[in-house]
């Protein structure tokens, strides 16, 4: 189950860092209402409403062996929302296997701004090792401490535009860069164009990558330093069999 924010601001008005874009993010913060945002996410580019389930497959390199790993990713869009910050947010259930043993469970909250822009509010993380929870590095919540939400998809992404995904400082600093729009890629999942294009760069773990967001599947590719995943089949919630390439 979630686990829900422990306490939540007495305000129905709280004031959140929104992470904008690099160039507006030191600029004087905004007082929000999180009757502003709506866990119904329908931006184009990571349309959680119209998405039920996803699965991503790949493969990087183990780091002391030189042997391929073999990745595969179970995304769900489950029907339950619930309040992070005082806001209103869609759960994604993430199941990540290596080699086919499961190493990570993590829960996703995202909102939508009325303007159209997604906000990533956190995630709970289990680590697992041998089919026993070990950890949960990197869980954080919006609200909790200095947290604040980050901007996972801008509602109007523009090249060179930079924007901040994740926002617990010393937990998770995420950022991403748009490196090109109206991208076409292909995946064992299908043609996809009016793609974009993004680098991520994540400083506390230091490593970088680069993903493709596309019209009505949200990531669709991932590739990193020593692997890559691609969406393999999607099924949104408008159809009643996998769309697969």
């Amino acid at each position: 189950m979630p686990r829900f924010l422990l306490s939540l601001l007495a305000s129905s008005v709280l004031v959140l860092a929104l992470g904008m874009p690099s160039v507006l993010a030191q600029e004087v913060t905004p007082v929000i209402d999180p009757a502003s945002f709506s866990s119904v996410v329908t931006n184009p580019l990571f349309p959680l409403a119209s998405i039920r389930q996803e699965v991503f497959e790949g493969e990087e390199q183990d780091p002391e062996s030189d042997e391929p790993i073999a990745i595969h990713i179970e995304l769900a869009v489950l029907p339950e929302t619930t309040t992070i910050a005082g806001i209103a947010a869609t759960v994604v259930e993430v199941n990540e296997y290596e080699d086919g043993e499961l190493v990570e469970h993590t829960l996703d909250y995202y909102a939508q701004h009325r303007d159209g822009t997604v906000y990533y509010l956190g995630e709970d993380i289990d680590t697992y090792e041998e089919g026993e929870v070990v950890g949960h590095e990197g869980a954080w919540l919006a609200g909790e401490g200095a947290n604040q939400p980050g901007v996972y998809m801008p509602a109007h992404p523009e090249v060179g535009q930079t924007f901040e995904q994740e926002r617990a400082p010393g937990v998770a600093e995420d950022q991403s860069t748009v490196l090109a729009v109206d991208q076409t890629i292909v995946t064992p999942a299908g043609e996809f164009s009016g793609c974009l294009h993004v680098e991520d760069v994540a400083p506390i773990e230091g490593s970088t990558g680069e993903k493709h967001y596309c019209p009505g599947v949200g990531i669709a590719r991932e590739e990193f330093a020593n692997g890559y995943l691609d969406l393999v089949s999607f099924e949104s919630v408008a159809s009643a069999t996998p769309a697969a390439g």
